[in-house]
């Protein structure tokens, strides 16, 4: 929500995009409109590459000895992959730090793995992706946000991380909704 509210750009398009895929004849957004929904999974792609849970995928083991690149990995190594660097490196990404909907996550683009990849990917990814797509359609189509104490400028959003074992905003997003009804 926070980088829809500070991309108005995106949150319309977003917009345009739920609405029409609301069944009109109920009051819910159903799971089943959410794979008619590619700007959403988009804008959900790009924020994990943003923002990922947490900034290291789960310690791995070098089974044995190997080169990847220049670096020597001796066996029994524990390797650290930190993704949130690979997702804000500018030899994969042209603008790594703009919010800019639009690739594929399921593991085989290697600059892009929140959910991990190959044999170890993670098994909730599907689950993940679904209800926290519901949520997001759900919150964009019955409500009108903004910023609270009246600032109008989006980019004032302090989009600063708290690191630890997961990731989360410094400061929690606040933002008041208005019903469209």
């Amino acid at each position: 929500m926070a980088e829809l509210i500070r991309n108005p750009k995106c949150m319309r398009k977003l917009e345009e995009e739920v609405s029409p895929a609301m069944d009109q004849q109920e009051m819910f957004i159903k799971e089943s409109c959410i794979t008619q929904l590619p700007y959403l999974e988009a804008c959900f792609k790009e924020t994990l590459r943003l923002h990922p849970p947490g900034p290291f995928l789960l310690p791995h083991r070098a089974i044995e000895f190997c080169q990847v690149m220049n670096h020597s990995i001796p066996k029994n190594s524990q390797i650290l992959v930190n993704f949130w660097a690979i997702g804000r490196d500018p030899k994969y990404w042209e603008e790594p730090l703009m919010f800019n909907p639009g690739l594929d996550f399921k593991g085989n683009d290697f600059e892009f793995i929140p959910f991990g990849s190959g044999r170890r990917i993670c098994p909730g990814l599907t689950m993940a992706t679904r209800h926290v797509s519901l949520i997001v359609a759900s919150l964009i189509h019955f409500f009108d946000w903004s910023l609270p104490h009246g600032r109008k400028n989006p980019t004032d959003i302090d989009m600063s991380e708290k690191y630890g074992l997961t990731l989360r905003k410094e400061e929690p997003l606040i933002l008041i909704p208005r019903s469209k009804n």
